[in-house]
């Protein structure tokens, strides 16, 4: 039995689009990384401990919670003390860019989806494909693409952790019961209307809980973008793997869990405080 030639066309593709656009994803991969590096020098200008108190002010002001300041206070301090403050800045750049760029996307496509069902019955298994493929597999044509450097890695992430905005959103809005529809309807709300005063607000929970799985798997791809030129604590790791440096390895892991927890717990607080004032 003769198999489908699906490899051979996804190579022909790629050589197709890099033989085409090649300058334009060069453009494209070099103006990415040209942004992502001068906010990391911003980031990287302030000094660690100024940049560290001035945090958790603005995150106390908010929440105003001492124990979560304390938290957040203490995985600062940690990364800071195990030497991979830079590190960290460059992927929590990523991490929000790619998380941004998500929400951008991935809030009016799951708006989109749960307006017109044929759409989402169209973006259903692309959507699957996007979470079940290893990500070496799409890592390989981005690298082509783009070349090393951020831009594969930032595209990566994207592809990787879009689909839990989208699915949320479409969820979210899908799930607003007909009743208050009706009820806008029968005031002679727009449709413009019954998305940012009914719809939207109903939803807000689980969009929210999108954006926050957004972040944590955005997270979760810095050591694969790490393989293809990306900065950040993805490169300690891979450096350790390739040398067997268990130390390097844990400090640089340990370091990747403490930048959990503390997005986790001002993202968590930041709802929290959003929710009670709507």
């Amino acid at each position: 039995m003769q198999k489908l030639p699906i490899g051979h066309w996804a190579q022909e593709g790629v050589n197709f689009l890099t033989k085409i656009f090649e300058s334009q994803f060069r453009f494209f991969s070099e103006s990415i990384s040209a942004i992502i590096e001068y906010f990391i020098s911003i980031l990287i200008w302030f000094p660690a401990w100024s940049f560290i108190v001035i945090n958790l002010f603005i995150i106390y002001i908010f929440n105003r919670s001492l124990k979560n300041i304390l938290l957040i206070g203490f995985c600062f301090f940690a990364i800071l003390n195990l030497g991979y403050w830079e590190e960290t800045l460059e992927t929590l750049t990523l991490v929000l860019f790619a998380t941004v760029t998500s929400i951008l996307i991935g809030v009016p496509l799951g708006i989109l989806c749960a307006h017109h069902h044929y759409i989402y019955s169209f973006m259903r298994p692309i959507l699957d494909l996007m979470q079940t493929i290893p990500t070496f597999v799409y890592l390989i044509p981005t690298l082509m693409l783009f070349g090393l450097g951020m831009a594969p890695g930032l595209i990566s992430t994207i592809i990787f952790a879009m689909p839990a905005v989208i699915r949320l959103t479409y969820l979210g809005v899908q799930s607003v019961p007909t009743s208050l529809l009706e009820v806008a309807d029968s005031f002679g709300a727009s449709t413009r209307k019954k998305l940012f005063s009914v719809e939207i607000p109903y939803a807000w929970q689980s969009i929210k809980t999108g954006v926050s799985q957004c972040m944590m798997l955005s997270l979760s791809m810095v050591v694969v973008a790490a393989l293809v030129g990306a900065d950040g604590l993805g490169k300690p790791v891979v450096q350790a793997l390739n040398t067997v440096n268990i130390a390097k390895g844990i400090e640089a892991g340990m370091s990747i869990v403490f930048l959990a927890i503390l997005l986790d717990r001002i993202f968590a607080h930041t709802k929290q405080k959003l929710g009670a004032t709507k």
